[in-house]
């Protein structure tokens, strides 16, 4: 058999189209090829366009983040727990949603209105105190807004305390009167300094009043931080701190301040060193004991004539537990003043509390996060804030009985049916925070409404955050909660309180609701009626003097003018309202 030559050119591709002897598939193949190229050019096209489309969504994502939360009652809004990490801290301003029109979206006019009506400055780090701007998404739009003489006087106070805040010339001139210990000439900066003392809403109260006090005698207020106060509390002020530096010669001294102090106002007094003078007192400071157990010479701090004898001293120290706004009103000096602030009187911690008591980013975190998970969702929110002074162990039957009396006698909670199921259920649900040292009252009320249906068919949930048995005023963590507990409250649509409880007080002015208060029960007896509605949203101001400076006697503070008035729940206190007159204007 004859052997056959290859072809020396067979693997010439110019001779050989078809050197792997494929022969006829290879134009097959070809075709298929070209088609498979054109294939993958439009795969990669699609790809890019892709590509394109989620790195221009991404851009705009990051343009406008959205923030994590659920969605507020009524409203497409979502909130930011601000324990997350820094990137959703960034999420503070609401802005109005892209696309198709939703009518649960936030509307321009929020957005605009986290400075309050222009009662809150801007220019703050957002991310360094979150609730400053974003609590205005939580509530409700009020009703008293700042007057445009309250904005005026707030900023000028900004201005002030910026240029004679902690550490600065001002501020360190001033200092040398205290370490020298005599007075020097006169400086353009005079200090109110507030010492830390009592319980944690005695002191939001009376911060308030000494803010006020400092206003209106265009002092620098100085607060001691104490032991938590940082803690809880953001700076109101721009750029310049409002707490007292750790290194202030006195703060050593702070607890040892009384009527006995040789510095005190009262006992100066009764040493007559400056008594019936005009003249301003050449001291480098003086304190002011204000506490409910001060007399009749600490007193006299509420008259005309002493408040021009304080007037030039450069350092007043003042220590008290009495939110004492409503004695203000009653000294003639500062009448004009305080009506031009406050056209509407019942507003005053309203408006004061808003502007200066931010949470911190730790309470805010437990607010909003309690917030989001039991109340958002409820078409009603109910606050009952339950304060017992009776000594023993609770709940005491008589107070359960006198709750459950006040909510279904003011129609605020449905009643059960002991007999027959509702069929009909409803759709409107309520939810109830409760805040009590005691969790017994919760779980009674909870108990009682999740074994027995509402005549209504509304469903009814209680919720309880905390309950911590005992005050423990000392204690970090527990103040903490407590000051989120508050403004919790502060939150709901319709507020129970306690009578004489200052926590339900700092509540009802910061949410601007008058509540139905429970009255103090006597004998472990419920009282009927069980509880009234407030006058006014206002604090009682629980030891007030009664005192006519002019005629030198005794006299009834609360009927001299018609805006301070007495206390629904303590007959010899004072609060501010707004009589009928004004409420017309």
């Amino acid at each position: 058999m004859k052997r056959l030559r290859r072809n020396p050119d067979e693997s010439d591709p110019e001779t050989n189209p078809d050197p792997d002897g494929e022969g006829s598939f290879s134009k097959d193949q070809h075709e298929r090829k070209c088609g498979l190229s054109s294939m993958k050019m439009m795969g990669f096209f699609v790809v890019a366009l892709m590509v394109v489309s989620v790195v221009f969504s991404v851009s705009i994502v990051l343009q406008d983040p959205p923030s994590d939360g659920v969605l507020e009652s009524g409203k497409n809004v979502r909130f930011l727990d601000v324990m997350e990490s820094s990137k959703e801290e960034q999420v503070l301003e609401v802005q109005p949603q892209k696309g198709p029109v939703d009518d649960d979206a936030p509307s321009v006019e929020v957005r605009k209105d986290k400075l309050l009506g222009g009662l809150l400055a801007a220019g703050f780090d957002e991310t360094s105190c979150v609730s400053r701007y974003q609590s205005v998404l939580y509530r409700k739009e009020s009703q008293h807004k700042p007057s445009p003489y309250l904005i005026s006087r707030l900023r000028s106070y900004e201005a002030l305390h910026k240029r004679c805040g902690p550490y600065t010339e001002s501020y360190n001139k001033t200092l040398e009167k205290l370490k020298t210990r005599h007075h020097l000439e006169s400086t353009d900066c005079n200090y109110l300094v507030w010492i830390s003392f009592s319980g944690l809403g005695n002191r939001i109260l009376t911060l308030a009043s000494a803010f006020l006090y400092a206003l209106l005698t265009n002092r620098v207020l100085l607060v001691d931080p104490g032991t938590d106060m940082v803690d809880h509390f953001c700076e109101p002020f721009p750029e310049v701190s409002w707490f007292l530096p750790l290194d202030f010669p006195l703060k050593n001294q702070f607890g040892s301040f009384d009527q006995k102090s040789p510095h005190c106002y009262g006992r100066m007094l009764k040493n007559s060193s400056f008594a019936n003078s005009s003249k301003s007192i050449l001291a480098p400071f003086v304190y002011l004991h204000l506490v409910h157990d001060y007399d009749d010479q600490d007193k006299l701090f509420f008259c005309d004539e002493d408040q021009t004898s304080l007037r030039e001293v450069p350092w007043l120290i003042m220590k008290t537990d009495n939110y004492f706004v409503p004695s203000l009103f009653l000294i003639p000096t500062f009448e004009q003043e305080l009506s031009n602030l406050f056209p509407r009187k019942e507003a005053v911690f309203h408006l004061l509390g808003r502007y200066i008591f931010h949470p911190t980013n730790p309470v805010w975190g437990l607010i909003t996060r309690y917030y989001q998970a039991y109340l958002a969702k409820a078409d009603e929110r109910i606050g009952i804030q339950i304060r017992v002074f009776d000594t023993g162990t609770g709940p005491f039957q008589h107070v359960l009985d006198q709750i459950i009396a006040c909510t279904l006698k003011e129609n605020l909670l449905p009643d059960i049916s002991m007999e027959k199921p509702i069929i009909n259920q409803s759709q409107k649900s309520k939810a109830v925070l409760v805040t009590s040292l005691s969790g017994g009252y919760f779980e009674r009320l909870r108990d009682m409404y999740w074994e027995h249906p509402t005549v209504t068919g509304e469903v009814i949930g209680f919720y309880q955050p905390s309950h911590e048995e005992y005050q423990q005023t000392e204690k970090q963590f527990h103040n903490r909660k407590a000051w989120a507990e508050m403004y919790l409250l502060s939150l709901t649509d319709v507020l129970i309180t306690s009578s004489w409880s200052t926590f339900g007080y700092v509540a009802q002015s910061l949410g601007g609701l008058k509540p139905w208060i429970l009255y103090k029960p006597e004998n472990q007896t419920a009282p009927d009626p069980p509880c009234g509605r407030v006058m006014s949203m206002e604090p009682c101001f629980h030891a007030p003097p009664f005192y006519d400076c002019k005629a030198k006697r005794g006299i009834d503070t609360g009927a001299v003018v018609p805006h301070v008035r007495h206390c629904e729940d303590m007959s010899w206190g004072l609060k501010l309202v707004d009589n009928g007159s004004e409420l017309k204007a």
